[in-house]
């Protein structure tokens, strides 16, 4: 979500209309999240100008890193380097530290493109964008999901009703400190993950969301003390319950 919401924002500075907008100060203490969107708290060092050039070699784009070399135009300045800048910046500051870690698994190699491009400079903005929205687009509609073999079959589902909240097993990345609350596209995901978990002898579906919408599934290592609760279904393994009354 924050990645996404920064190139939204990187979109909407090199197409501005005062022209492609550099922020020279770019460090992650100068954003702030706000409803959900990512916003430039201090525009003191935003600049429209772009570095005038006679010929290419007067364009290296220098990092501490990394130098990019870029053309001189026809106008004598140097093509797309507040663009370019502004992106370089979002990989080693926010996409290096974010996109690697917590997405599913058949989405990494995605993100990993996008990654190694914006590393290299080998996309633009708009080009990174169309990846970001891609990604989005499967992970929200579940096209990302292999077909697998069905499991929810082995579980026993009680609606309206859920266990009794409590600290339990952690997982990672858990939406929870206390336990394993994870985002899942269906009940079939949900009960997938379970288990791929050791510990795992039950689950919850709630009808709480995350900002792409999908609901969360709260993964627990027994199924004692159930609890009414209308807007829940708990989700418990036939071998689990073996033995016991429901």
């Amino acid at each position: 979500q924050i990645c996404l919401s920064l190139v939204k924002l990187l979109f909407y500075l090199a197409h501005s209309p005062l022209g492609s907008i550099v922020l020279l100060d770019f460090q992650p203490r100068q954003f702030v999240m706000v409803d959900g969107n990512l916003k430039v708290t201090d525009m003191d060092d935003a600049s429209t100008e772009e570095l005038s050039c006679k010929e290419d070699n007067d364009c290296t784009l220098n990092f501490p890193t990394k130098s990019f070399p870029l053309k001189c135009s026809v106008v004598g300045k140097c093509e797309g380097i507040n663009e370019k800048k502004n992106l370089f910046n979002a990989y080693r500051y926010f996409f290096t530290y974010l996109l690697p870690h917590s997405a599913p698994p058949a989405l990494r190699p995605l993100l990993s493109d996008i990654l190694n491009a914006t590393g290299d400079l080998r996309y633009g903005i708009n080009e990174t964008l169309k990846a970001f929205e891609k990604v989005l687009h499967l992970y929200k509609s579940g096209l990302y999901l292999q077909k697998r073999p069905l499991l929810l079959k082995d579980y026993i589902s009680l609606k309206g009703f859920r266990t009794v909240e409590g600290e339990d097993y952690k997982c990672w990345p858990s939406y929870s400190h206390l336990g394993c609350l994870l985002s899942i596209h269906s009940a079939e995901e949900a009960a997938a993950i379970c288990n791929s978990q050791l510990q795992c002898q039950s689950f919850i579906v709630t009808q709480h969301r995350t900002w792409t919408g999908r609901p969360l599934a709260s993964f627990q290592s027994s199924w004692t003390d159930l609890i009414p609760d209308t807007n829940a279904v708990v989700y418990i393994k036939r071998s689990a319950s073996s033995g016991e009354r429901l």
